[in-house]
């Protein structure tokens, strides 16, 4: 359930639409998903994630594309968001992501949970080794 409303026209608002138009134009392509959407019921707040999001995502960068996509399933699983697990699944797989590549994604994702609880549940001191803080 939503704790907004999106807004009946939010291109009604000039702020909106210039950010819809410019993710039209980013992704070529006509849709504009719930979470822009949503967002359009603060036009500062939608201006600036969607610059965070274009300036990561959607600009080349060191990682590859799909990898980005990788993370953001793997944060987004992390983080119980599965309008986000949604959405990054289909755009991972729009960029080719395989069944066996999602399948050891989430063997990872999974396999890193248990770690870190096991980690935590046993409060494993940090190896000097991995702690670039430390002196040597």
């Amino acid at each position: 359930m939503a704790t907004t409303k999106i807004p009946a026209s939010p291109e009604a608002n000039a702020r909106v639409k210039a950010v819809f138009d410019d993710i039209r134009a980013t992704r070529k392509t006509d849709f504009i998903n719930n979470l822009w959407r949503s967002l359009a019921f603060d036009p500062a707040l939608l201006e600036n994630t969607w610059a965070e999001v274009k300036a990561l995502m959607a600009t080349p960068t060191t990682l590859d594309p799909l990898t980005k996509e990788l993370i953001y399933i793997a944060v987004s699983i992390a983080n119980s968001c599965s309008y986000c697990v949604h959405s990054h699944t289909a755009a991972a797989q729009a960029k080719g992501m395989t069944d066996a590549q999602h399948a050891e994604l989430l063997a990872i994702v999974s396999l890193a949970a248990k770690t870190n609880h096991l980690a935590n549940g046993l409060q494993v001191p940090v190896d000097a080794v991995f702690d670039a803080g430390a002196s040597s």
